[in-house]
């Protein structure tokens, strides 16, 4: 799929994460595209917070590969870089302008590790440069899947991928011998928040030869994004958005109502399927190649 790309300018393209510890061990934020066309109802990227305007036009940074190189070549300690946080790297305009592709080349070059979190089958072109800087460095793919049921997630992410394939894709990345796993966020209260939807992700998960799945088991709404999030829901189920009011107020984060046991509920089934869904774990694990040390000695 083709289209025009706007460019908007920017100084920085990677910025030292926070919070890596607490979010898949990243060392390094990095959103090389801004906007989405996926028109998920319940993106919290749209919030004012994140100061992107026109979220369902996809844009790009100016000279952004040029800006890239030269942060990672600055850098002492080649850490993990975070893919998508904000906006999907493998959007509608990526197969044209490949430029997270080129990003990935040069995390390759300079010997970065990579987290990368997708709802696109586009990520499979890639698998060359995964493997590649897997083999020096930490890699590992998130999977955003809310729902196995195919229609369900087609009303919820209407230009995404199908459940089915983005289950078929991780599948691919681990017989290719990719970290990856399955991110299930948002868990959207009275929509997704199942034992049925939680079951049957953790299975499909499994039988796709997942490493992890993880949930925080709920979502966020953001004040500006709540008018949003409701008229769509409301559109699809007529009379919900009157109860997300009445329990959810302007809350920020909106858990189930069943939160503690449903949050059993899906360890107990990870621990049936030997998955990993601890965030302490998973980083533990897909770590575990490769130590400071070790890295030093590379360069």
């Amino acid at each position: 799929m083709g289209g025009f790309m706007e460019y908007v300018k920017t100084r920085t393209i990677m910025t030292k994460s926070d919070q890596g510890n607490l979010w898949f061990g990243i060392d390094y934020h990095m959103n090389l595209y801004r906007g989405c066309s996926y028109g998920c109802i319940y993106c919290d990227s749209r919030s004012d917070s994140y100061h992107i305007k026109n979220f369902d036009e996809i844009k790009s940074k100016e000279n952004a590969l040029q800006i890239l190189e030269e942060e990672l070549a600055s850098k002492q300690y080649r850490g993990v870089v975070s893919f998508g946080t904000l906006s999907d790297p493998y959007n509608a305009l990526e197969e044209e302008y490949k430029i997270t592709r080129g990003a990935l080349e040069l995390i390759n070059k300079y010997g970065f590790g990579v987290s990368i979190d997708t709802k696109s089958d586009l990520v499979l072109r890639d698998i060359d440069l995964l493997k590649e800087i897997q083999m020096n460095n930490n890699v590992i793919i998130k999977i955003s899947i809310t729902t196995y049921e195919d229609e369900l997630a087609r009303v919820l992410e209407p230009k995404v991928i199908s459940s089915t394939k983005r289950f078929e894709v991780l599948k691919t990345l681990r017989e290719n011998g990719i970290y990856a796993g399955v991110l299930m966020t948002p868990v959207l209260p009275f929509i997704t928040d199942s034992e049925d939807n939680i079951r049957n992700m953790v299975r499909l998960a499994s039988l796709n030869k997942a490493n992890f799945i993880y949930t925080k088991m709920g979502m966020t709404l953001r004040s500006n994004v709540h008018d949003y999030y409701y008229e769509h829901i409301e559109e699809l189920y007529k009379g919900l958005s009157s109860d997300y009011k009445c329990v959810y107020g302007n809350s920020l984060v909106c858990n189930p109502l069943r939160y503690p046991d449903l949050l059993e509920f899906f360890v107990k089934e990870c621990n049936r399927y030997h998955l990993l869904c601890d965030m302490s774990e998973i980083i533990k694990d897909y770590k575990k190649k490769i130590s400071m040390n070790e890295q030093i000695s590379l360069f």
